[in-house]
């Protein structure tokens, strides 16, 4: 492994074990000194690439978020259609809720501490602009911001379910938010 200047992934690794922390142990178990030893690195390096915890959990989360719109992205760039469009609502509904325990655990993570702490609000509003863009692509903006909403909703029921309900239930579920004239005026 590199030391000092002569390792440019430093900074990545260090972004990535505090993410991988937070999945594993919580955020109230994150500490510069549990990131890294877990990212491999001297104590030091937290405070040569980042100004403190605020500083390093802001960037590690919007690099989260920034793949989570990129799997929304990977499902609703390609339909062509209001009707396809909300089969990859489903598809990525599904896909989100039986995929990684670790986004899904990061997810939560992020939205509790945004309830708790006003500056990582951005992050979380910033989320939820980029993904209702991708949902816009088909859908009028109202309709978006509630398949949002219900797409958060069924991720996090089918994850934490016992019996997760199936895929019929979930297309039900857009089919009433996207039918025409089913909205109060």
């Amino acid at each position: 492994m590199a030391t000092g200047h002569a390792d440019p992934q430093r900074r990545e690794r260090i972004l990535t074990a505090a993410l991988d922390l937070i999945a594993d142990e919580g955020i109230a178990r994150v500490s510069h000194r549990r990131i890294a030893a877990r990212a491999g690195v001297p104590l030091g390096s937290m405070t040569y690439h980042f100004s403190g915890m605020d500083d390093l959990l802001r960037e590690a989360f919007g690099r989260f978020t920034d793949h989570i719109v990129a799997v929304f992205d990977a499902y609703l760039s390609t339909p062509a259609d209001p009707g396809q469009a909300a089969e990859a609502v489903a598809d990525l509904v599904h896909a989100l809720s039986e995929g990684s325990r670790r986004d899904l655990v990061l997810s939560q993570e992020l939205c509790t501490l945004a309830a708790r702490r006003p500056a990582y609000r951005e992050l979380t509003h910033e989320w939820m602009r980029r993904s209702r863009v991708h949902l816009e692509k088909h859908f009028d903006p109202d309709t978006a911001r509630q398949l949002d909403a219900l797409i958060e909703g069924l991720i996090l029921h089918r994850a934490l379910a016992r019996e997760p309900h199936g895929r019929a239930l979930t297309l039900e579920a857009i089919a009433r938010i996207t039918a025409p004239g089913t909205r109060a005026r």
